[in-house]
């Protein structure tokens, strides 16, 4: 009978002890997704008893990640990616280098090859993107402006994870090589040609996407829209998804995750961009827990008994190496200690591409057969550990800025984005609505309030948004608005109004306390992602609170007017 049904009993075995397991995690306080860990393992080629399907287990994961990236390219615009790009791009290729390096570094100590050494590291460089979008969305901080860097500092690392997959056997070749001036002219004019091969390769593939599929894609949803088959709607989304991934890798050689990821983009411009991302999220949830599932069942325990010292270094590297470039990295592109600390936290573990890469390089030749063991030990802990290490980012930050004068320093430098020019207009500096937040929400709320001539303050979290705001005459501040010194700069003490975009419901009642402390009588207003959220910010002290299902944009700008917003009088200065 099991013979006969791998694909059933491998997921009633995975989703039935993922749902034991992670009720018993839950109930001990500790991540849920420690218990679908355990449950791979229980299920696992390397436990006794019952062993399940493990390609047909990665199989199914691999559908996990297409969803995951289809939901967030959902959620995650060009202008978004575009407006983190100046800390994204070089952050995230700085990251990978440091942490390849001390990858590289400890292998050769172990008295690996150095082809071994390369394929190793560049393994333990690369974050998990399921894991990060579990973290954020559990805590609601996928739009947030930290949510927004980490997704596109991952989304940096799997395009550059592309090139290394597809440059990996040119650059183990020449790694290994060593055979002379001929030999390495051989291989770096192999290694040019498979570059120029690749960029050619994503280059289409990112033009195909993003003309002709934002025409194709929303027009066929739009025609099985008019159906009015609610399962002919979902079914076309998850076959956009999928189809697309694997389209992606099979004629262009990109990955499926990248794929789903440009799928989910073009569609977010459309009208059904909402009810896409609520028709599949049973699904990605399901195949997420899948995914962790086949973590599990890769590890072999007896690692932690043949190489203790071994696994804490990949772990250290891991969790502590690359939390320490990318936290001195965020620091010194002068953005705030909180985002340091959440991009630091998001990176702080590893996930499929480090698989794909450790499959590679055993196909190869080159990975001795420890590492593969290894790397998946690392992987375990870093994202058993990554919830408890998200919910120490605060915490952390207080501690830090009590105890070290440094810290506060950092916090409280000179920056000119910092604080609003001494050439402000007086109009802007009382009575007007304090604007935090500019993602599609606060873009549009902004526009309204400029169309109106109702003076406001943006407070934005990226400096490029502050500088691109600044270079078309809108004030805006650069900072964390849940600390004190950022609202006082944007005047919330004189101020209307205040009004939270794209921020987790934790994040807007802490502007709220610090803005009602500073002004009591301010009008505050707010929009979160679901009615929970909004339920309870109405409770805490907010006059508005409104949701996606409210149509958000519109609505909030009108509820902005309905509190009392006032228009600018006749000839001051815009």
């Amino acid at each position: 009978m099991h013979a006969n049904m791998p694909l059933i009993v491998t997921l009633a075995a995975a989703l039935g002890l993922a749902l034991v397991l992670g009720f018993a995690a839950s109930r001990l306080r500790l991540p849920a997704l420690v218990g679908y860990l355990v449950a791979g393992l229980v299920i696992g080629p390397h436990s006794p008893g019952f062993v399940a399907d493990v390609d047909l287990a990665m199989q199914l994961a691999e559908i996990g990640v297409m969803l995951l990236m289809f939901g967030v390219g959902l959620h995650f615009s060009l202008a978004d990616l575009m407006a983190v790009r100046r800390i994204a791009v070089p952050g995230a290729v700085v990251q990978m280098a440091a942490a390849t390096g001390m990858g590289v570094a400890a292998a050769w100590w172990w008295g690996w090859s150095w082809p071994a050494a390369l394929v190793f590291g560049l393994a333990l460089s690369v974050a998990s993107t399921v894991v990060l979008l579990r973290a954020l969305e559990s805590r609601g901080a996928l739009d947030s402006v930290n949510g927004k860097i980490a997704v596109g500092w991952l989304v940096v690392e799997d395009l550059a994870m592309v090139l290394v997959l597809v440059l990996l056997p040119t650059l183990v070749d020449v790694a290994g090589g060593g055979g002379g001036s001929a030999a390495d002219e051989s291989g770096g004019r192999g290694l040019l040609e498979s570059l120029g091969r690749t960029l050619l390769a994503v280059g289409a593939f990112l033009v195909v996407m993003l003309v002709a599929g934002r025409k194709v894609l929303p027009w066929v949803l739009w025609q099985i829209h008019r159906t009015s088959n609610r399962e002919l709607f979902t079914l076309g989304v998850m076959a956009a998804a999928v189809t697309i991934a694997y389209g992606s890798a099979a004629l262009f050689g990109v990955s499926v995750a990248l794929g789903a990821f440009f799928a989910g983009l073009v569609l977010r411009e459309s009208e059904f961009s909402q009810r896409a991302a609520e028709e599949s999220l049973p699904f990605r949830d399901a195949f997420a827990v899948l995914f962790f599932v086949s973590v599990g069942m890769l590890f072999d325990p007896r690692v932690l008994i043949d190489s203790p010292i071994h696994v804490l270094v990949v772990a250290a590297i891991i969790i502590l190496g690359k939390s320490l470039a990318a936290t001195v990295l965020v620091l010194a592109f002068r953005y705030p200690l909180n985002t340091a600390l959440t991009v630091s936290v998001s990176l702080a573990q590893i996930g499929e591409f480090s698989f794909i890469l450790a499959a590679l390089g055993t196909s190869l030749g080159v990975l001795p057969p420890e590492a593969k063991s290894l790397i998946v030990a690392g992987a375990i802990l870093s994202i058993a550990l990554n919830p408890l290490l998200f919910s120490a980012v605060e915490p952390l930050r207080r501690w830090v800025l009590a105890r070290s004068a440094f810290a506060r320093k950092l916090e409280a430098r000179d920056d000119p984005l910092a604080e609003l020019p001494m050439t402000t207009h007086q109009r802007y500096l009382a009575r007007q609505v304090v604007l935090v937040g500019f993602g599609p929400v606060g873009e549009r709320v902004a526009s309204a309030l400029h169309d109106r001539r109702i003076p406001f303050v943006v407070v934005a979290n990226s400096r490029e948004v502050v500088e691109g705001l600044r270079a078309q005459g809108w004030p805006a501040v650069f900072g964390n608005a849940t600390e004190p010194a950022t609202l006082i700069q944007a005047h919330v003490a004189t101020a209307r109004q205040l009004v939270v975009t794209g921020h987790a419901a934790v994040e807007a009642l802490s502007m709220l306390e610090i803005a009602r402390m500073l002004n009591p009588e301010i009008v505050a207003l707010a929009e979160v992602a679901s009615e929970d959220e909004a339920r309870w910010l109405r409770q805490s002290g907010f006059n508005e609170v409104l949701t996606p299902e409210a149509g958000l944009a519109g609505s909030l700008g009108q509820a902005v007017m309905a509190h009392g917003a006032i228009p600018a009088p006749a000839g001051t200065e815009s």
